[in-house]
């Protein structure tokens, strides 16, 4: 009888917990996109004038002023006010790093301009005979190219919070490709190495 409540148990728990989390996850999302909204002024407040929240409207507003911007920018107006702003930028110090460094990694995941987290490897850190994951950031260039001897630019996510980690600069022939994909890497960076990916040629819903 207690095994089976303990079966019972674990079997709700298996169902609760990643449902719970997602809906969390959203949660979060949703109110901080509704935050974004706090720097509208009141009389123009979209509560102000339809006189009742409405959860996620911030996220539709964010989608819209982020699609207005992208329609602005491709005139040639909206080019000519970019780059006055991009100039302006360039010359006030500690901002213009932070600006150049987000632009660099903005154009390489988001415009698709590089090669940035395309591949996942496997690196022998921290020492040799053991193996992290990592992901090709890309090919190393100028002085760290030449005093690298031309080796690639790793990152390698710490788990469970694959937000921070250690970039690398490896020697090509030193990593080892996995054909994994980035998404089912950080599930198992995120998971602890508990949540495998699939077998090669196997479905990731097929019965074992």
């Amino acid at each position: 009888m207690k095994k089976n409540i303990r079966q019972i148990f674990l079997t709700g728990l298996a169902v609760v917990v990643p449902v719970g989390v997602t809906i969390y996850i959203l949660v979060f999302l949703v109110r901080l996109m509704d935050d974004l909204l706090s720097v509208v002024p009141r009389s123009f407040h979209p509560d102000t004038i339809l006189g009742v929240h409405i959860p996620g409207l911030g996220i539709i507003s964010t989608i819209f002023f982020i699609f207005l911007c992208g329609l602005v920018t491709r005139s040639y107006l909206g080019r000519r006010i970019v780059r006055t702003g991009e100039r302006i930028l360039q010359k006030i110090p500690f901002v213009r790093g932070v600006y150049r460094a987000s632009k660099q990694v903005s154009d390489s995941l988001i415009m698709d301009k590089g090669q940035g987290f395309r591949k996942v490897v496997l690196v022998e850190f921290p020492r040799s005979g053991t193996w992290a994951i990592g992901f090709v950031a890309g090919q190393t260039s100028g002085e760290l190219r030449e005093k690298t001897g031309g080796a690639v630019s790793v990152f390698m996510p710490t788990s469970p919070n694959p937000t921070s980690g250690y970039i690398l600069l490896v020697p090509e022939k030193d990593l080892l490709p996995l054909e994994m994909t980035v998404e089912q890497a950080f599930t198992l960076i995120v998971s602890g190495g508990i949540v495998a990916p699939p077998e090669r040629g196997r479905h990731p819903d097929a019965p074992a």
